[in-house]
């Protein structure tokens, strides 16, 4: 009995020792796999630590020896180097983002506010060209015959081809009264030429009617017209004065010519697009790393319920004007028609540096409120109504000041062919409002 009592202590010991056993086990490979992982970490996190720390020592090393060896010595100070390695690195990103020097910086503030010196023409880089998006209408450029889609490429005796943004629009203004001369290629017909241009304090009217003026008459098919340049800090509350004018004369159908349209301020957008819209409705939403998702509601009421809209657009028009024309059309609030826009729909950050420079970064893209994108694809219009770069020339033409001198100077070939220009997006936008409101006349 004894030693059966025994063998059963020994059993049960034994038991006792082999669940330890496997406990001990079961903790040490967990120990072993955990010790793995943080240490696998620990070298990834040094890695990484390591890649930024040899990637500044490769800089600090390139920047020292352009110091010691470069050939013009008043070009390698540090705040030179640095500077230009700061735009280098923006300008790789996307032709939107900069790095601004202090001057730079004040003069893009100077952009939507008050007025300044220069030859009135906004810019931008289109396939890695200058390009003139859009003269200041009765500009001195816009008076010199300067075209949206001309490709700038040379500013003075400097080829523009490595120029930022910041140093071509330094180059364009100036003091009021001082010149620069141009030198443009035009893509529609080869055209190359030098246009030396005065420069003038700019004065940005943003909305116009069909005559370039301030009227703002109905048609005698109570059908009006107005026309953005551009979206600056006024642009919104012209365009309500120019409502209340149309809605004394009981307007009945409304045309927004956004041609040639390089954009401007959000807000303004913004605004534009609450007058047309009720209360509560999406206007455009932003999307990016730092906020994954912002959203701009309408804060208004439509100024003209039941009024139906068409919206002029073409290869010009951008950013501000892509996010108007999206909403409207994505709302079902306007008709679109004319031609493909340019696919600028991207947000810039302006971040303030310590000595006064800053960054301009792209920070998100723009979505209509179907979630469509507009950056690089622009906006589709309901009706395509594509014209040639020569139609759109003539139309151009015939808004400035003294054109019948410049067809009088054109071969009799090209003046035919002038004569003969119609715009024909315009005329569809107007038939097709005429044709709303006579089957709005029959319901009724």
């Amino acid at each position: 009995m004894n030693r059966i009592k025994d063998v059963g202590v020994d059993l049960r010991n034994m038991k006792k020792h082999l669940i330890h056993g496997i406990l001990f086990g079961v903790l040490a490979v967990n120990v072993f796999y955990g010790a793995v992982l943080y240490s696998s970490a620990q070298e990834e996190s040094k890695d990484e630590r390591d890649s930024a720390y040899k990637s500044m020592e490769v800089f600090t090393q390139v920047m020292e020896r352009v110091r010691s060896d470069y050939v013009d010595e008043d070009k390698v100070s540090y705040d030179d180097l640095i500077q230009g390695a700061l735009e280098g690195m923006l300008n790789s990103l996307d032709p939107h983002s900069d790095f601004m020097t202090e001057d730079a910086f004040k003069a893009l503030k100077t952009d939507t506010q008050g007025s300044f010196g220069g030859v009135g023409i906004q810019v931008s880089i289109r396939d890695n060209t200058l390009t003139a998006i859009a003269p200041t209408e009765d500009g001195p450029a816009y008076r010199e015959g300067v075209m949206p889609g001309d490709k700038i490429i040379k500013i003075g005796d400097q080829m523009t081809q490595k120029m930022t943004l910041d140093e071509a629009v330094k180059e364009l203004r100036g003091e009021p009264g001082t010149e620069v001369t141009i030198t443009i290629s035009r893509p529609s017909n080869g055209l190359v030429k030098e246009i030396t241009i005065k420069r003038e304090i700019i004065k940005v009217d943003t909305v116009k009617d069909i005559n370039g003026k301030r009227d703002f008459n109905v048609d005698t098919n109570k059908i009006g017209y107005v026309r953005l340049t551009g979206f600056g800090e006024q642009t919104a509350n012209d365009l309500s004065a120019a409502i209340d004018k149309f809605k004394e004369q009981k307007m009945e159908g409304l045309i927004i010519d956004l041609r040639n349209n390089p954009g401007g301020l959000l807000d303004q957008a913004a605004k534009i697009c609450e007058m047309f819209l009720p209360r509560g409705q999406l206007v455009v939403s932003t999307e990016g790393r730092v906020d994954p998702k912002v959203e701009y509601y309408s804060r208004g009421k439509d100024r003209i319920p039941g009024v139906p809209i068409a919206v002029l657009v073409n290869g010009s028009s951008a950013s501000a004007s892509e996010i108007v024309s999206g909403c409207l059309q994505d709302c079902k609030r306007a008709i679109i028609v004319g031609d493909q826009t340019f696919g600028k729909g991207s947000v810039q950050t302006l971040i303030p540096l310590p000595d006064g420079s800053a960054l301009r970064l792209t920070t998100a893209k723009y979505y209509t409120p179907s979630h469509k994108v507009i950056h690089e694809k622009g906006i589709t219009p309901d009706i395509l109504i594509p014209m040639t770069p020569e139609e759109e020339e003539v139309l151009y033409i015939r808004r400035l000041g003294g054109s019948e001198d410049i067809f009088k100077s054109m071969s009799e070939e090209k003046r035919t062919f002038a004569e003969g220009v119609k715009d024909i997006q315009l005329e569809r936008a107007h038939d097709l409002l005429k044709g709303v409101l006579i089957l709005k006349s029959k319901k009724d």
